[in-house]
């Protein structure tokens, strides 16, 4: 009898997910208010608060899992952020997940964790951060959280095999939380 060998293969989702463990055990600076998925690493500080105003488009689309079912999507979102004073001071724009502050400095990101806390509005997000192009605000930041505080849902209007190809926009506030290393 040939003795079989097991060779477990780690997905790239493995990486991730270890990523999210070793997130949650070293957080030293969990906010009550964020989800345990969402918080950042310890050893990160908020470098930008940004209040958002935005609108995410859906597009009512056939699934990519049953065929025969449509289900709204989302196209693209933009949204404009400000500061605590109410001036604007970037702009965010999907996809891909892109952020541009006011003094030019621009970056993207890769979601790590979505959590949604109700049917009502967007999903909260985790974005580890890509380099920065440019010298300013965004330079150095590692992780963006977005903290929906209302709006954004899928669109109510049914998609249906009649409406495949309709889009609807849906206006949302969030705050996006910029960190870096401190």
């Amino acid at each position: 009898m040939k003795k079989r060998e097991l060779h477990i293969r780690t997905p790239r989702i493995g990486l991730i997910m270890s990523i999210v463990l070793a997130t949650l055990s070293t957080n030293a600076m969990a906010d009550t208010k964020v989800p345990v998925l969402m918080q950042v690493p310890a050893g990160n500080a908020i470098a930008w608060n940004a209040p958002a105003t935005g609108h995410i488009t859906y597009v009512c689309r056939t699934s990519p899992t049953d065929a025969t079912k449509p289900v709204w999507t989302v196209g693209s979102a933009s949204a404009t952020l400000g500061d605590r004073s109410g001036n604007l001071s970037g702009t965010y724009t999907s996809p891909p997940e892109t952020w541009k502050s006011a003094d030019g400095s621009t970056l993207t990101g890769l979601e790590i964790v979505r959590v949604r806390s109700g049917t009502e509005r967007l999903y909260d997000q985790l974005v580890m951060a890509n380099p920065s192009i440019g010298v300013g605000l965004l330079t150095g930041v590692t992780y963006i959280q977005r903290l929906v505080d209302t709006g954004g849902a899928p669109p109510h209007k049914p998609c249906t095999s009649s409406n495949v190809g309709d889009q609807e926009e849906v206006a949302y506030q969030a705050e996006y939380v910029f960190w870096k290393p401190n």
